[in-house]
């Protein structure tokens, strides 16, 4: 089984390579001889002999990778970084457990709904669609993102008479896995205390402290969590917060907005290197276990967005492994939950107030910190890789892999995917030069106009349509457009068979 992962599978890792790791783990523990290929750096050190870790670079590497394995589990956005996956005719599983056209409708940069911010989010849904077309199996992380992503397997027509008749659940074509738990034990609170007082000296031995345990990026609401420990200093004058992690180690991940505008805020307060604190590298995986066992609350907030809907929080996993009760805005499938349990309190988005009274609750009166990690026990990674583990004892294509992959592809491979959190740096979802309009002559700069219509023409309009549009084209129009038109652009070789995140 060839498993890849397109984030640093080093000392600090992000919430994909964590997840490419332990199911890695969970395959060899089965029985399954495994290449854990990082194309963002590997230096992790494997304790199971069935478990090879390498980084590799593509091409060459991965071709020969691909060629000899039996089966390939990835991550959403490999079609178009590496069309191999689907040349080699290897059955392929990926994971959709990160929505990231969601997380892309708040703008890295620039202007809410300009044309940036628009090319951005249509590049990953395109992205999103070549892999919908690609993959023979899918998993997500909860029910919820399953309802989601069967919808947008039927608009690209995956869901079918085909892959309905051998199994009318549909559950052959996606299913759950959600994000697991650290099965390693976690340091006591003491131990916990002493990690953080050697990182934060200011922080005192009998503070209390709030934790917020991953990245800082836009569709995250971290300005209301400060506002709300502003308006508990007062009262509570020994209250500390800490951020784990303000630079993603994934170096094509850029600091978004939303952490410039966290500390600003919190310098601004006089909250900074008092009650608020920044850890600005990334907590080693291995050490995190004494930086959250030393913390009394965790915190997540985020805004009111159609992401939170479908969000599976990696940091919330890390919570309940620590036992720690949370404070966590309410409307995804995980804050819901802890909520009815009594062993957090989920507030409306961007209400300080609530988030200052819910910390206050929780920090007189907290639940015991067994019984959050024995919710959490439901979570356990040999418990959710079940549908994973089944599907590699006997991978399979799809029943309608033939009719999905004639599909023309959205964009050419090893295209760069805009950075979003998970994706390759130096990536900016434009096209080539001229077909922005902004760049070249005049010749050119309307050549784009014409070419970004014909795109945009291509998504709506039937094949057929489309070929006989193409060849009424002028010749001396360029022949992107026309091959846009036609739907046979720079896309892949025919070969290689039709179509991320």
């Amino acid at each position: 089984m060839l498993v890849l992962c397109f984030d640093p599978l080093t000392e600090a890792m992000p919430g994909p390579a964590i997840r490419a790791w332990h199911l890695s783990l969970e395959l060899a523990g089965a029985g399954h001889q495994v290449v854990l290929a990082g194309t963002a750096g590997a230096t992790r050190t494997s304790p199971l002999p069935g478990l090879d870790v390498r980084a590799v670079t593509g091409g060459a590497d991965l071709d020969e990778l691909a060629g000899c394995c039996d089966a390939i589990f990835a991550p959403t956005s490999v079609v178009r970084r590496h069309p191999v996956v689907v040349a080699c005719g290897r059955p392929l599983c990926i994971d959709m457990y990160i929505p990231t056209h969601l997380e892309n409708l708040e703008p890295q940069a620039g202007e809410a709904g300009g044309a940036d911010h628009v090319a951005a989010v249509e590049h990953q849904v395109s992205v999103i669609d070549d892999d919908l077309g690609g993959g023979d199996f899918f998993l997500c992380a909860s029910e919820r993102q399953r309802d989601f992503w069967l919808g947008s397997l039927a608009a690209v027509g995956r869901v079918n008479p085909d892959t309905y008749a051998g199994d009318p659940s549909l559950r052959s074509l996606i299913d759950v896995v959600p994000f697991g738990l650290d099965p390693a034990p976690t340091p006591s609170p003491e131990e916990g205390r002493e990690v953080l007082r050697a990182t934060f000296p200011a922080i005192g031995a009998a503070d209390p402290v709030l934790v917020w345990g991953g990245g800082v990026y836009n569709w995250f609401d971290p300005l209301s969590l400060i506002e709300a420990v502003d308006r508990l200093r007062t009262d509570r004058p020994a209250l500390r917060l800490v951020f784990l992690g303000m630079r993603n180690p994934n170096p094509g991940i850029p600091e978004m907005s939303m952490a410039v505008a966290t500390r600003e805020l919190a310098g601004r307060l006089g909250l900074t290197g008092r009650h608020v604190f920044f850890n600005e590298g990334w907590v080693p995986y291995d050490r995190r276990g004494g930086y959250l066992a030393g913390a009394d609350v965790a915190v997540s907030t985020h805004q009111s967005h159609i992401e939170t809907r479908f969000s599976f929080r990696t940091r919330v996993l890390d919570y309940l492994w620590a036992g720690l009760p949370m404070v966590l805005t309410g409307g995804d499938t995980l804050s819901d939950g802890i909520a009815e349990a009594g062993l957090g309190v989920a507030v409306p988005a961007g209400d300080p107030g609530a988030i200052a009274a819910a910390i206050a609750a929780l920090l007189d009166a907290p639940p015991e910190r067994a019984a959050v990690q024995a919710y959490g026990e439901r979570y356990a990674w040999g418990s959710v890789a079940g549908p994973l583990l089944q599907w590699a004892a006997r991978p399979v294509a799809a029943a309608d892999r033939e009719r999905a992959r004639r599909r023309p592809l959205s964009g050419p491979p090893s295209e760069p995917v805009v950075a979003t959190g998970r994706e390759e740096p130096g990536a900016t979802g434009r096209e080539e030069p001229g077909a922005t309009g902004r760049e070249g002559s005049g010749a050119t700069r309307r050549g784009g106009r014409v070419e970004a219509a014909a795109r945009g023409l291509a998504r709506r309009v039937p094949a057929p349509v489309r070929r006989r549009l193409a060849a009424s084209v002028p010749g001396r129009l360029a022949p992107s457009v026309r091959r846009r038109l036609a739907g046979a652009t720079r896309w892949w070789p025919r070969a290689a068979g039709p179509p991320g995140d």
